[in-house]
């Protein structure tokens, strides 16, 4: 089916014959069951719908967990002051705090550095460390950041500096010549938890380091920021990431959190923290800093201990990201994506001199969103270009981006499965283009623009015990997306413009029953044209949740496409 936007909608095609197993041994529902068997569960995930699962630390006799808990417990006991390096996104933030989290529980000499975004670039390099040593660090932690900083690290090694990597971006042989490395994508027996993010393989390093040292900081108390950092960096929320989600939310009060409680309370925020909390609203907050000037004051603002440190930081972070959001918002009215459609090609790559190069990732992520397909944004950056790209869930844009670096295609780069940032010299911008559409052809990955809902469904299954059986499978996010429906013949009725942006209506079907419904940022819009206009009935596609205000709870369909 072609929707009104364009797009080719198909239902997921189920074996019934699981769903009826599913439903038989577990006595799950239908639905249930559909969502389970569609999303490929795995029977430790399962386990977690109707139970409740302690997160164990997995890496308790790992190889190189094991040398790096040596090496720092070696600088404590030697007193030797340690830098920690961070990245500017949540996720270097996050794990950098965890570390100064601890780092100030033990009283111990240290600092940390989270690189500017234009005057440093990304990640570790020589230049960066050539005014970090100044500081005299006798260990330097890198967290998001390293895998691929062999010069730099060797830099360090004629100064007889150690260094540790903490990171899941992509790494190729020879690795960085540091005193140890963690990081899956090394293969070295734990590459089945290559979906962790920095701050995850943070969150348990410190876990055993804590225990190796007998230190009494509860490290639980900061799980939150672990999924803080697996969701903006768009991690999978499955498996252990799953679980990871489940303990943090399940555990989490957010009154004995200042740093998180100031954003809600400026933000008018009363609810139980959410998934939806830290991907739309406490995430794009935190990482204005790192795209408009201010990379330090995510770290100060989650590791502060200081009430009028942390009201300052949230209220300039607020301030930024609202600015983000209008500059944002200029760059893709600018932006011609009929002529983008037209060109019809696997990988989207947009290159634009002007844009703000903070703002190249979140214009990546808009593209690839509404194109269903990796997308690559470019812009100047001095002498250079800089790239910023964002993946779909099949092809990993980290390894190509790597791969183009080991070939002399950019200048530097790297990245992970979903996202990657990369350097490029002017003249190289077609050679890189051709080499990015080749790689995706050579990896047989599908990319037919096809969205996919789960069932269609009858008005009347809009109900509360529908939707308690739907929230089972809960948080949803990346590799667990919020389930989609089709509901045929409905009428639009009353719509309301909201903030010049969104839309709400009441979809009445032929036997009377009434949904609220919301469709987010369709002004503007083919969606937005019908539902502001058309008489007749028509199809919905959409996703049921819940709307709370003034405390009170009511289910309403988010409107992802229609159809005639």
């Amino acid at each position: 089916m072609i929707s009104v936007s364009g797009k080719k909608w198909e239902q997921k095609k189920i074996n019934q014959n699981l769903v009826n197993k599913l439903k038989q041994d577990f006595n799950f529902s239908d639905i249930l069951s559909r969502l389970i068997i569609s999303r490929k569960f795995e029977d430790d995930e399962i386990a977690t719908i109707n139970t409740d699962l302690d997160l164990n630390n997995v890496f308790l006799n790992n190889e190189d967990f094991n040398q790096s808990i040596k090496l720092v417990v070696n600088c404590i006991n030697n007193n030797e002051k340690i830098c920690i390096l961070g990245d500017y996104d949540v996720d270097g933030s996050a794990a950098t705090s965890l570390f100064v989290k601890f780092l100030e529980s033990i009283n111990h000499p240290f600092f940390y550095y989270i690189p500017d975004r234009e005057k440093d670039g990304y990640g570790a390099t020589k230049k960066l460390f050539q005014k970090l040593i100044l500081k005299e660090p006798k260990l330097i932690i890198m967290v998001d950041c390293g895998s691929t900083s062999n010069e730099a690290i060797d830099f360090l090694n004629n100064n007889e500096i150690k260094s540790l990597i903490i990171d899941h971006h992509e790494i190729n042989k020879p690795f960085p010549n540091a005193n140890s490395i963690i990081n899956p994508k090394k293969n070295n027996g734990y590459k089945e938890y290559d979906y962790l993010c920095a701050t995850s393989l943070s969150y348990f390093f410190l876990d055993l380091l804590i225990k190796e040292i007998k230190n009494k900081i509860n490290i639980k108390d900061y799980l939150i920021y672990v999924l803080l950092a697996t969701v903006c960096d768009v991690m999978p929320l499955r498996k252990l990431n799953r679980l990871i989600a489940l303990n943090a939310l399940k555990n989490f009060d957010i009154t004995k959190n200042l740093p998180l409680s100031t954003l809600f309370d400026l933000n008018n925020k009363k609810n139980k923290i959410n998934i939806n909390d830290l991907g739309y609203l406490i995430g794009p907050i935190l990482n204005a800093g790192g795209r408009l000037g201010k990379s330090e004051y995510a770290t100060e603002l989650l590791s502060s201990n200081n009430d009028q440190v942390i009201k300052d930081r949230s209220i300039y972070l607020i301030k930024l990201n609202k600015k983000r959001k209008e500059i944002e918002t200029l760059v893709l009215n600018e932006i011609d994506f009929k002529k983008l459609e037209e060109e019809n090609k696997d990988v989207v790559i947009y290159y634009n001199p002007n844009i703000n190069e903070g703002l190249i990732g979140i214009i990546a992520a808009r593209l690839k969103d509404y194109f269903n397909k990796p997308t690559i944004v470019i812009t100047t950056s001095n002498e250079l270009l800089k790239g910023s790209a964002r993946s779909v869930y099949n092809y990993n844009i980290g390894r190509v981006i790597k791969n183009s670096l080991d070939k002399g295609i950019i200048v530097n780069g790297g990245g992970h499965n979903m996202a990657a940032g990369f350097t490029l010299n002017r003249e190289n911008l077609k050679t890189f283009e051709n080499y990015i559409l080749e790689d995706f052809l050579k990896s047989n990955t599908v990319n037919n623009n096809t969205f996919s809902y789960e069932s269609e469904i009858s008005s009347l299954a809009f109900n509360q015990d529908f939707y308690d059986n739907i929230k089972k499978l809960e948080p949803f996010g990346t590799g667990n997306p919020v389930p989609t429906f089709l509901l045929r013949d409905l009428r639009i009725i009353k719509p309301i413009v909201l903030n010049n942006k969104h839309i709400s209506s009441i979809l009445r079907s032929k036997t009377g029953f009434s949904i609220k419904s919301i469709s987010f940022n369709s002004i503007n819009t083919k969606i937005g044209e019908h539902l502001m206009s058309y008489k007749n009935s028509l199809n919905v596609i959409g996703q049921i949740n819940e709307n709370i205000w003034n405390n009170k709870k009511t289910l309403q369909l988010t409107i992802r496409d229609l159809f005639l």
